[in-house]
């Protein structure tokens, strides 16, 4: 780790991502031109002007208004507190991968661990309304992959997010943990449902955003957390995805960047199966296992990847569940095809359906469909 800047340097670089109207383009110009941002609010107006439009150049040349002055304090007593990090684009401990892409934030909050954004990240993103195999799948795999060293990048959102958030953890901080990317200001969780996991992740992973503190949700900011974990990740995959959704976004940024991008396929009648196989069409790879994943982007120093291993369920003793089953294969079907295919009847079919559930062997679906776990 780098030694910590002095406060003069963090409130320099605190007030310039502050700034209204100057914005990661600009201040990256000002950057480049005039050197670091100490270096930015000893200029003229004049000099500014060459960078910035002049109204701009003449507040910065100006010392802060009060509300910037308010906003820089508050983010410094932010810091002030245990496992809490500014990381800029001066500092060497920011993630080299995002300087590869056209916008890296010019400055990123962190809450936690620091360290593991030098570690190989792989992005887990999918469906807020994911299935329950969906999310299973998901912490699977996110588990496992954490335990050979992958930190797994994704979210905070409902459903894949989450499921790969708890997976990761599920590896211990032996392995590579999880980073959790937000797209609200680094105090707000976004959903309120995630504020254990948020401190979860503080304590054993990373909370990183580029948003100054208090920024509340608002539907443009999650476009551009998308940017930062295809950015972060040397590959993305992709559990669950409708054909218009986010998680396609981050695929194509991935892809974009020159990642790899990996996606779970499903059952052709599952509505978010279709982005998976939309993504596979288009030419991300197909994933079966963790395997397929760790050996695609293995890195040298990463161990081989430990066989994944599921608990066994126990199969049903009563006959009619075991047709039910059996008819319901791999397919996603309501319960009034599962008559036609079984010639059982309605309240033998929902016993069927019930044992089937309890044992976990299969899930019901939003629209009352069922599905193999």
């Amino acid at each position: 780790m780098t030694s910590q800047p002095d406060l003069n340097e963090t409130r320099a670089w605190l007030r310039l991502s502050l700034e209204p109207d100057v914005g990661p383009a600009r201040a990256r110009s000002l950057l480049a031109g005039l050197g670091l941002p100490q270096d930015v609010f000893s200029q003229t107006a004049a000099t500014l002007r060459r960078h910035v439009p002049q109204e701009v150049a003449h507040r910065l040349s100006q010392p802060p208004t009060a509300q910037v002055e308010t906003a820089t304090n508050h983010a410094t007593q932010w810091l002030s507190q245990p496992n809490r990090h500014l990381l800029t684009l001066a500092d060497t401990g920011y993630p080299a991968p995002l300087l590869e892409t056209a916008d890296p934030p010019i400055v990123l909050y962190a809450h936690g661990r620091p360290e593991l954004l030098q570690q190989p990240a792989l992005g887990m993103v999918g469906a807020r309304s994911a299935t329950a195999g969906g999310v299973a799948n998901a912490k699977a795999f996110a588990q496992h992959l954490a335990e050979a060293g992958w930190t797994i990048a994704s979210g905070l959102a409902l459903g894949i997010d989450a499921a790969a958030h708890e997976g990761a953890l599920l590896a211990g901080e032996q392995g590579g943990s999880t980073i959790a990317v937000c797209g609200t200001g680094i105090d707000q969780v976004y959903p309120a449902r995630h504020r254990d996991l948020a401190h979860r992740i503080a304590r054993h992973g990373l909370l990183i955003s580029e948003f100054p503190l208090g920024t509340r949700a608002q539907p443009w900011q999650f476009a551009k957390r998308n940017r930062l974990i295809a950015g972060l990740s040397r590959g993305v995959l992709v559990v669950e995805a409708a054909r218009q959704s986010g998680s396609l976004i981050t695929a194509r940024l991935a892809t974009e960047l020159g990642r790899e991008v990996f996606a779970i396929p499903g059952s052709i009648h599952s509505p978010l199966s279709r982005g998976c196989h939309a993504l596979i069409r288009q030419g991300a790879r197909l994933v079966e296992s963790a395997h397929d994943i760790h050996d695609e982007l293995r890195q040298p120093g990463l161990p081989a990847l430990a066989s994944i291993a599921r608990p066994a369920k126990r199969p049903p003793d009563d006959a009619n569940a075991q047709n039910v089953l059996a008819a319901l294969g791999h397919d996603t079907l309501h319960p009034d095809a599962l008559l036609q295919r079984t010639g059982l009847d309605v309240s033998t079919i929902k016993a069927a359906l019930l044992d089937l559930e309890l044992r976990e062997l299969i899930h019901r679906l939003p629209d009352g469909s069922y599905q193999q776990q």
